[in-house]
């Protein structure tokens, strides 16, 4: 019987092939160690390579440094002083209390240690090594890199992975190195809550600081150029999360584009403009969250020729560039800048590498959007859908009418499913409300699976759980919902 090249048990006895790969140092080099890369190394370590990572500062990226997991300590901070602030609901008096920014900080660090030493940990149990410094192409094959101990060396390998991710950036406008400009890093540090804050992007890092921010006390503004915030989410949901987070207080001016910033005594002038009439704010902070810039400088691209342009590497359907046995994923190739879409097609490429048939599906990835409430979106739009001419029902399910939600206090938001009215196949579910991000993931199941209304339906929910609102959603797009009123007859 042929051996299949899905039978990833021969991987393991896979020989070395020719004079130049046995000359190699590694099977396979990583440059970057953030979660598409060092995701991508433990499967190849699975899968039997000699993995090296060259990672410039810590392992596990800006997600588990800068970014995600950080971002989620800050998050649970807030969200135990929105409950400390609606406590009457549940008889429970608090007289006062005070937010220990330190401490704050302090939990939030050891988190991300936590996480990276168990990072740390996984990579030296595949045998997989580490080398902290800076990486450079010399060829396809071969890499310079300059360690943090200004040690130089090069290191061959057969195959090359390129996760640099990306960084923060400013807008090329005056005043974005005025002291009290920053950028989601220096947020992620503050020891001390502005009085008043702009946030200028209203994309999820900028939604997500200023929920964060309004709720430690500070008085905050976004300020974002397109007509809406998160223009990427289906737009209903987006209108619903708006005129939640503006019951918060939170001011949020779209159609808005900044011109520049300028000290104003012990403040920062904002000054912007909209639709030709001049605006201006003043703020303690300015905190610049526009998007963010793949990270290729230094990396000698053009020693090989590799081709990419400001939005990302070019790469193809197994994430090879434009050179032999050199690869790129994650943030670099542009694209979805999400740490699990990065970890996925780290998996992705080494698994296709080592003989195993494996894609991702772009049209399944879920995102989370960490607000108050949570907004969380797995598929298609219904601006996607219509725009793709897809002929789909909607239905709906209020977490106002759900047990659970209204036992914890938390009935704002709905789910909302789509299904392609032929097949009855869910091609997209939104949600707004609690635990959003966790209760994603039934919807990314049955869309992957190509799962029904009638696959939902004959799949008994406990009770009573926040998910009961997903059932009910995906029956109310054949107007079968149970806890919902019937739809009106015409």
């Amino acid at each position: 019987m042929e051996e299949s090249k899905n039978d990833s048990s021969s991987i393991f006895e896979m020989p070395h092939i020719g004079i130049m790969e046995e000359a190699m140092d590694k099977d396979l080099l990583i440059i970057g160690g953030g979660p598409g890369g060092y995701v991508a190394a433990i499967r190849a370590s699975q899968l039997g390579a000699k993995v090296t990572i060259i990672e410039e500062d810590k392992v596990g990226g800006t997600c588990l440094n800068r970014g995600c997991i950080a971002t989620k300590a800050l998050y649970k901070n807030a969200e135990v002083l929105n409950t400390i602030k609606k406590s009457e609901e549940f008889g429970i008096s608090i007289a006062s209390y005070t937010l220990d920014m330190e401490k704050v900080q302090n939990r939030k660090n050891e988190i991300s240690d936590n996480l990276r030493g168990g990072i740390e940990q996984l990579l030296k149990g595949f045998n997989i090594e580490v080398i902290y410094g800076k990486a450079s192409f010399v060829d396809k094959n071969k890499i310079e890199y300059t360690t943090n101990d200004g040690i130089k060396n090069t290191i061959t390998a057969n195959k090359i992975i390129i996760a640099t991710g990306s960084s923060v950036q400013k807008l090329p406008i005056e005043g974005m190195d005025l002291p009290n400009v920053i950028t989601s890093n220096e947020a992620l540090n503050l020891d001390y809550v502005p009085n008043d804050i702009v946030i200028i992007g209203g994309g999820v890092i900028g939604i997500e600081f200023a929920g964060i921010f309004a709720s430690f006390g500070a008085n905050v503004t976004v300020v974002e150029y397109a007509p809406r915030i998160l223009p990427m989410l289906d737009e209903e949901m987006v209108k619903r999360l708006t005129m939640y987070l503006k019951k918060k207080g939170i001011k949020i001016n779209t159609g808005v584009g900044v011109k520049k910033v300028e000290q104003l005594d012990d403040k920062l002038k904002i000054i912007a403009d909209n639709k030709g009439n001049h605006i201006e704010y003043t703020a303690d902070l300015v905190l610049v969250a526009t998007g963010r810039t793949i990270n290729t400088d230094g990396l000698g691209l053009e020693n090989i020729n590799i081709e990419y342009d400001r939005k990302g590497i070019k790469v193809n359907e197994f994430f090879e560039t434009s050179v032999k046995d050199v690869y790129a994923i994650g943030d670099v190739i542009g694209g979805q800048m999400l740490a699990h879409v990065a970890s996925d097609e780290g998996k992705v490429t080494v698994e296709n590498m080592y003989g195993i048939n494996s894609s991702i599906n772009y049209d399944c990835v879920p995102a989370c959007v960490f607000t108050f409430p949570e907004l969380s979106s797995v598929g298609l739009t219904e601006e996607e859908a219509k725009k793709r001419e897809i002929n789909y029902s909607v239905g709906k399910f209020n977490f106002a009418a759900n047990c659970k939600a209204q036992t914890i206090s938390e009935g704002d938001g709905l789910v909302k499913v789509l299904a392609d009215s032929t097949s009855n196949k869910i091609i997209g579910v939104h949600i707004l409300g609690p635990n959003a991000s966790d209760l994603i993931h039934e919807g990314t199941l049955a869309i992957e699976n190509g799962l029904t209304i009638e696959d939902i339906r004959k799949t008994i929910h406990a009770h009573p759980t926040l998910s009961e609102a997903f059932q009910e959603a995906s029956l109310a797009t054949l107007g079968e919902a149970i806890h919902a009123l019937p739809r009106r007859r015409v």
